[in-house]
């Protein structure tokens, strides 16, 4: 069974190894070094997250396979991140998260987010699932969905 869920503090140590993981794979997707946005490899800022309610948890069968930070703010929702265990890539994981963000935010009528301009796995992968370009910059693509509830 798959679940969406919001983590506690006690999942910070898990979830903070699986980011890592998560990020340092980019190297292999267009990433100049092993890196990620900030506080990906850290436990204090998923045990911060946590704490004030914006961190989640992909849980198979139990076991956590991946995460998400998210930021509700009434109707709008920024997706901080998202991220899956390179271990269980290709797996529909990342599709299960992005359609589970959906299903438990429900007033959300907007959902943002933004991703790497060299990152050619998550432009794809959100292009794929209808978020639309709306800005560019030197660093990163700015995408957003509305969504029909």
């Amino acid at each position: 069974m798959m679940e969406l869920t919001k983590a506690g503090t006690s999942d910070a140590l898990v979830i903070n190894g699986i980011s890592k993981r998560a990020f340092d794979s980019d190297i292999t997707v267009g990433a100049t070094s092993k890196a990620g946005p900030p506080g990906y490899m850290s436990v204090s800022f998923h045990i911060k997250m946590a704490k004030a309610n914006h961190l989640y948890k992909l849980s198979v069968d139990g076991l956590i396979v991946g995460g998400a930070i998210l930021f509700a703010d009434g109707s709008k929702l920024n997706i901080g991140r998202i991220f899956v265990d390179p271990e269980y890539f290709r797996k529909g994981y990342g599709i299960f998260i992005m359609h589970e963000i959906e299903r438990i935010f429900p007033e959300t009528k907007e959902i943002f987010l933004d991703t790497p301009l060299w990152n050619i796995r998550t432009n794809a992968f959100y292009q794929k699932l209808g978020y639309i370009e709306y800005k560019k910059d030197d660093e990163f693509v700015y995408y957003m969905k509305k969504v029909k509830n």
